[in-house]
């Protein structure tokens, strides 16, 4: 390419960034755009507000739950739920085997359940992005090597590999938030590397190489902000299984432990009294139901509205 095309090459990247940085009209635009599509699913704004107010009860769990989550009362060993006979307006969904409350525990499990879900998808979408940009931009024998870890990574199932990691790591929820998010990290990578090697053979990659971008930021700057939506997609649904998995590894007791309110320990302790009591098991089955399925359809919606093939007319 000669100086003087380069040099043209340079202009139309510089008049392309009107467009590639929106103003702030433009960006309403693009809100009002997005929230159009997101709203036509109806089911997404359903799982939009209950995901919100189980993001509220997390947040101000000290103000609502009505007790502690760990205080104990033997004088009130599996109460049943107030709507029940013999139930107690103290203890609205009862109590469990060692006389906690059941909703107090719902309401601080939620917070465990967030925590989870956000640490699992920030380390799984940052290392996951960061291999697949190096795969999908390098290619060769690093994107070879890569992409055979993430397969060897995928041929086990994600609850037997979790497992199997946190008995090596050794039980607790740190080590769960790990392991798990080991499991999730190759969806990120695949979809990067999908995303990149697509738009790094368009003529804005090109041009911004030729004014002297170099391979870092071309990578971050000029090809990652166009495969951020489908990531984003992921990253929610990747949520919603990073807390189902984490309440699979804590009933199996390798997650959380006891006397931690988390809901898959809940339903660890509750085992043994499923025929005597079902509201201990019941009240926290829901409670994963309910979030899990609340944030796939947001992540339903999001789809919508964020995937220009998915938009319907």
């Amino acid at each position: 390419m000669s100086h003087i095309e380069a040099q043209e090459a340079a202009e139309g990247v510089g008049s392309e960034i009107p467009d590639r940085e929106p103003t702030k009209s433009a960006r309403r635009v693009m809100l009002a755009e997005f929230w159009f599509y997101f709203s036509e699913n109806k089911g997404a704004v359903g799982g939009l507000v209950v995901f919100t107010l189980v993001v509220l009860a997390a947040l101000f769990a000290p103000l609502i739950a009505p007790h502690s989550p760990t205080l104990t009362n033997t004088n009130a060993l599996l109460v049943p739920p107030a709507f029940q006979d013999g139930g107690q307006m103290t203890y609205l969904l009862g109590t469990d085997p060692v006389g906690r409350d059941i909703l107090s525990r719902l309401i601080y499990g939620a917070r465990y359940s967030l925590f989870i879900g956000v640490v699992v998808v920030v380390i799984a979408v940052s290392t996951g992005i960061s291999l697949g940009l190096i795969a999908g931009y390098v290619g060769g024998w690093v994107d070879t090597v890569i992409m055979r870890v993430m397969d060897i990574i995928l041929a086990f199932p994600s609850l037997l590999l979790a497992l199997v990691l946190v008995a090596v790591l050794g039980p607790g929820l740190f080590n769960a938030m790990i392991a798990i998010a080991l499991v999730l990290q190759p969806h990120f990578v695949r979809l990067t590397r999908a995303s990149v090697m697509a738009e790094k053979q368009r003529e804005y990659v090109t041009a911004a190489r030729v004014v002297g971008a170099g391979p870092l930021r071309l990578m971050i700057v000029t090809i990652l902000p166009n495969c951020l939506g489908p990531l984003i997609v992921q990253a929610t649904l990747s949520f919603s299984n990073a807390i189902l998995d984490a309440a699979a590894l804590g009933f199996l007791g390798m997650g959380a432990q006891p006397p931690t309110p988390e809901w898959g320990t809940m339903l660890a302790e509750a085992r043994e009294f499923i025929l005597r009591a079902w509201w201990v098991v019941t009240f926290p089955g829901l409670a994963i139901l309910i979030t899990v399925l609340a944030i796939n359809l947001v992540g339903d919606g999001l789809r919508d509205a964020l995937d220009p093939k998915m938009k319907r007319s």
